[in-house]
C-alpha cells in the first residue's frame, strides 16, 4: 500500500485519523518487508496484530500465517478491513481495546507470535501485559517509539534503564532492531520510530508467583530513582530482613536501584519471596 492509496482510502472512508489514539500508518514498503524478515515467519505461524490500521502488515502477515488475529480499536478502521479483507479465511477481526481483550480473554500465547505496529499511546502497557502472562508470546517484533526501545534495550546505570526495562527482560531478551525514520508514516509522527525484536526466555527467570515479586520490588525502587534502594523497599519489608537481603546479594546498602541489574534483581526477589512484607500476619 503505497501513501497515496493510504490516504485516498482515508478520503473515500471519511477518516480522520485520531492523535489521542496514537495514529501513524507505517507505508513504506521496504519497512514493512523488514519486520516480516525479523519475525521469521513460516508457513504455520499462528500471529497476532495489534493496530492494524489500514493493514498494510496484515497483508504481508496474511501470506505466512496458518491464523492472524488483528485487533483494533477504532470502528472505522474495522469496517475498512472487513471490505478488504472479508475473504481472508485465516483472518480474525476483532473490534476492541487490545488491553481490555487481552484482561478479558485469557489465552495460551506460547506458540503465538506478536508482530504489530504498535498504537504509541499504549505501546509499553500492551508489552508489559504480554510480559508477564503466564503463557506470553515466543517472540514479538514491534514498532514502537524509539524513546520506549532504548528502554527496551538498557542496561544498569543507563539513563534510559528503568521498570519497563526490567518488566520485559525478565521474561524477554532483546535480539535486535533498526530505526524507522518518520518520512515512512503517514502521518509523520514527531519522533523517531524503531522495530525491536524480543524472545522469549527458554527458561524463566523466575516462576510466575515470583515474578509479582519482582514487579513490586522494581516499582518501588525507582519510585524515588534518587534514593537509596533498601530504604524505599523497608516501606514493604521488615528493616532486619531487607538488611539481611541485601548482604546476601552482596548487594550495597546505599545502592540505587538504576545501578542493580537484572540479575541482582532476580536474585534479591528469591530471597525476598522467603520474608514476609509489612502488613502480613
Amino acid at each position: 500500500m503505497t501513501l497515496s492509496e493510504m490516504k485516498q482510502i482515508l478520503a473515500a472512508g471519511g477518516v480522520r485519523l485520531a492523535k489521542s489514539l496514537g495514529q501513524n500508518f507505517l507505508h513504506d514498503a521496504n519497512q514493512l518487508r523488514r519486520i516480516v524478515a525479523a519475525a521469521g515467519l513460516r508457513e504455520g505461524d499462528r500471529i497476532l496484530e495489534i493496530g492494524p490500521g489500514l493493514g498494510p502488515l496484515t497483508e504481508l502477515l496474511l501470506a505466512s500465517a496458518r491464523e492472524l488475529l488483528a485487533i483494533e480499536k477504532d470502528r472505522r478502521l474495522v469496517e475498512l478491513l472487513q471490505r478488504r479483507f472479508g475473504t481472508a479465511q485465516t483472518l480474525s477481526l476483532v473490534h476492541k481495546d487490545a488491553l481490555d481483550y487481552l484482561r478479558q480473554h485469557p489465552t495460551d500465547w506460547s506458540e503465538w507470535k506478536l508482530v504489530a505496529n504498535l498504537p504509541y499511546s499504549v505501546a509499553s502497557r500492551l508489552l508489559v501485559e504480554l510480559a508477564q502472562m503466564e503463557r506470553g508470546p515466543r517472540l514479538m517484533v514491534v514498532t514502537l517509539q524509539w524513546e520506549v526501545a532504548q528502554r527496551l534495550l538498557a542496561q544498569a546505570r543507563g539513563e534510559d534503564y528503568g521498570v519497563l526495562t526490567l518488566l520485559i527482560q525478565l521474561r524477554y531478551q532483546p535480539d535486535g532492531w533498526f530505526k524507522i525514520p518518520p518520512s515512512c508514516f503517514f502521518p509523520e509522527p514527531e519522533v523517531e520510530s524503531a522495530c525491536i525484536k524480543l524472545i522469549r526466555r527458554e527458561e524463566p527467570l523466575l516462576p510466575l508467583d515470583q515474578g509479582r515479586i519482582f514487579s513490586k520490588i522494581v516499582k518501588r525502587g525507582f519510585s524515588q530513582r534518587r534514593k537509596m534502594m533498601m530504604k524505599l523497599l523497608k516501606q514493604d519489608w521488615d528493616a532486619k530482613a531487607m538488611e539481611d537481603a541485601f548482604d546476601r546479594a552482596s548487594l550495597s546498602h546505599q545502592i540505587r536501584a538504576e545501578a542493580v541489574g537484572l540479575d541482582k534483581f532476580v536474585e534479591l526477589t528469591e530471597i525476598l519471596a522467603q520474608a514476609k512484607p509489612n502488613g502480613d500476619e
